[in-house]
This record gives C-alpha cells, structure tokens and sequence, in this order.
C-alpha cells in the first residue's frame, strides 16, 4: 500500500510539474528534516526526547493477555499500562476497555459532549505534503477570504447556535501570515466564546500575540512521530522540518494559549507507536504545564482531491476504538475529539464511551457555509476542500442526535472575568 500516498501526476498542470521533477530530483531541495532553519526558535525541553525514548522502546507484539488484564485492574494507568492496552493483545478485551472508559469519562466529564465546527479560512499551501489536499504541487482552487468574507461565514455560523470555532489555514506564511490570522482571531471574537487555532506551526511571541487577539487554545498534527516516514513523507517546505512541529504546543503554552491539542494522523505510518507517542506527548506536557487544558484528536487518513485511493494503513474502526478507549483510560482528564472524518454511527457510540467533542455542521472547503447551512448558492468564489468528510451532519441535526442518545451538548463552558 506503499503508493497511496503519491500525487496523481495526471491533474497537475505543466508549470507544477516541472517543480516536482525539479523536487525530486534536486538534493538542494531536500532539506535536513532534523534541523531547524533560521526563522524558527528553539526551546529547552526533555518532553520529545522522554516521548521518543518510549516511543522506540515499544514492543508491542511482547504483550500478553496478562499484561492487558494487569492493566485494566489498576486503579492508575501507567506508561507500561498504556503500551499494554495499545497493543494488539488487548483487542479481544475490547468490551472491558470500553467500560473502564466510560466509567471513566463520566466520573470526569459527566454525560456532556463538546460542539464546535471548523472555519477554514485559507488553503494556500508551501509544503509538498503528499497525503494532503492542500499540498502545494496539488492543482486545486485556491483562495483565502477576506474580513468581509470571513465575517459573513462567522455571522452564518454563529446565527446557527454554536459558539466554540476553530480557525484553519493551509500552511503558507506568505498568504495566511500571522496578521491576518490574528484579525480573524480578533473577529472570531465578536461572534464566538471561543476561538482554537489549527495553522503552521509558530514562534513562542506570535502565539502570545494570537492568544492576545483572542485565540484559546492550538491544535496541532505531528502527523507521524516517526522521523523516517515523517522525512519521506513531507518533502518540502516549513513543515518538512520535524522537531519544530514537535515543539508546537509547548511554545504555544509558554505563550500563554489556555490550552493544546496533540494528534498523529492514524494510517501513516505504525498507528500503535503513533497513538502511544501522541498521549505521551499530552502526559508530560500536561505534568509540565498543569494549568494548561490538554486534549487530543485521533483522526485517521480520508481521501484527497486528485487521490481518491488514500485509506489508513490497518486501521478500523476496531483499532480506532481500541486507541480510543487506552486514551480515556490512561489520560482521564483530558479532551478527546472525534472528527467528521468519521462515520456518524462511529461518532454517536464513541461520545457515550471515550469522546468528549465533536465537530458539527462541517465544511472544509473555502467559502461554503452559506451553501451548506442556508441551501443558498454561495456568490462568490469558493476554495477546494483538505479532505473529504465522512459525517456532514448540521449542528441542529448533531445537537438532536446528541440530545436523544441520552447525552447533554455543551456549547461553551468558560468565561473570562
């Protein structure tokens, strides 16, 4: 399954094409993806070696059935529980899990459930990403909205009922620079209680300045914590660089974000090790930063315009579970969010066992909301979207979904005094 992840080369046009033979073949090109380049700033901190020393340790095909069953007696998951529960030995104990997660999840978050919706605002992109849509030899409609644009999608959102969004951008300083996403933080604020951030990563002093535009919190995909395939799979651009996106959240807390999320996208690379690295990286960031509220996505692989064979590498809705339920478990306080990447049959059982947040009334694209929430065509020009959706309910039709299986929606539960 190795070639699912190139760019069909038929959809790009001839300029395009020109730049990848150049890419591929030009070693000027392929950058160190360990070293840092001029712009980017460099902290101290032990987190990515301690997550990387786990992370490679990892054996899971040693554990037992005794493991497992060892782990789900414990009153605390440890490290070692976690890496029993990820492994491929736990899955007959599926349903066990699942209970222990639940009780969990109601001991701490109750019967709630978390609403929001994405707002892309941009798809520019300078990485050459070949599992994205946005990916910079990709040939798609490109465009970002301007204040009046992207006021008239917030005011269309927000006269829906929901008041948490988060704000997205294809990886391109030169089209979506901080500014720009800093007025749209600032805007955000007129219509929303809170405001998240999934962009490029950034420098601890332009994280400061978007929380002081009125940004909350930052979520970030490493992707893949595997170094190799992370270095084969980003090829050029910002993002080829792997220990700054590491670092991502950690900068983004010393600049005084409320809170981060962690992510690998599941079915890059070996999904056990990612998801393992990606808790470990919200468990010592969250003994380093207590204050900070921690969260984590699990999304896996969907399709991309121009690649409609991209599928995650061997991992079900099985597996996904399994993660799912070793998450809430190991992590009992943090957030967990399943995405619209997944079916809505998957999404409505998860948030009763291990999910805390969910995305509703869902587009990826640019410029659509208005279509997608009205019915009425969009007059202006639209953007091609990241990836496709699997679950695009509305967020009334989420919000009565939720209600009926017995859950309470929460729109917002934080205020500033």
């Amino acid at each position: 399954m190795e070639n699912q992840f190139f760019v069909d080369s038929t959809h790009l046009p001839p300029e395009a094409l020109l730049r990848k033979h150049r890419l591929e073949t030009d070693s000027s090109f392929r950058k160190n993806h360990m070293e840092y380049l001029p712009d980017m700033e460099q902290i101290s901190s032990d987190i990515c070696e301690n997550v990387m020393s786990q992370m490679k340790s990892y054996h899971y095909a040693s554990y037992t059935a005794d493991d497992v069953k060892a782990a789900l007696s414990h009153k605390t998951c440890s490290i070692e529980d976690l890496k029993a529960l990820l492994s491929p030995a736990a899955e007959p104990f599926l349903e066990e899990m699942a209970q222990k997660a639940r009780a969990e999840t109601g001991r701490h978050f109750g019967n709630t459930v978390y609403l929001f919706t994405p707002l892309y605002i941009a798809n520019y992109c300078e990485n050459y990403c070949v599992y994205c849509g946005f990916n910079c030899y990709n040939h798609i409609s490109r465009m970002k909205l301007s204040m009046e644009e992207m006021e008239h999608e917030m005011k269309i959102i927000s006269e829906s009922g929901m008041e948490e969004i988060l704000l997205l951008t294809g990886e391109s300083r030169a089209q979506s620079d901080v500014s720009y996403i800093g007025e749209a933080c600032k805007l955000a604020s007129r219509y929303f209680k809170m405001t998240g951030l999934e962009i490029y990563p950034l420098n601890t002093d332009e994280y400061r300045y978007l929380h002081e535009c009125g940004a909350d919190y930052v979520t970030v995909f490493q992707e893949t914590y595997d170094t190799d395939k992370y270095e084969q799979l980003h090829l050029s651009g910002h993002k080829r660089v792997w220990p700054y996106r590491f670092d991502a959240q950690e900068r983004a807390l010393m600049g005084g974000m409320r809170g981060a999320a962690c992510s690998a996208l599941l079915g890059l690379s070996d999904f056990r090790k990612d998801a393992l690295a990606s808790a470990l990286h919200v468990y010592y960031l969250q003994r380093k930063y207590p204050q900070a509220e921690m969260s984590l996505s699990c999304p896996r692989l969907r399709p991309i315009i121009n690649n409609d064979k991209i599928s995650p590498l061997d991992v079900g809705e099985k597996q996904l579970c399994q993660i799912l339920c070793a998450y809430r478990i190991f992590l009992p306080f943090a957030g967990i969010t399943v995405s619209s990447r997944e079916s809505g049959q998957f999404r409505n059982g998860i948030v009763k066992i291990a999910a805390t947040k969910i995305s509703a009334g869902v587009s990826t694209g640019i410029g659509d909301h208005e279509s997608k929430y009205t019915g009425k065509e969009t007059a202006g020009r639209q953007g091609d979207e990241q990836f496709e959706i699997n679950d695009d309910r509305s967020f009334e039709q989420m919000y009565q979904d939720i209600t009926a299986e017995g859950l309470q929606p929460v729109l917002n539960d934080y205020l500033y005094v």
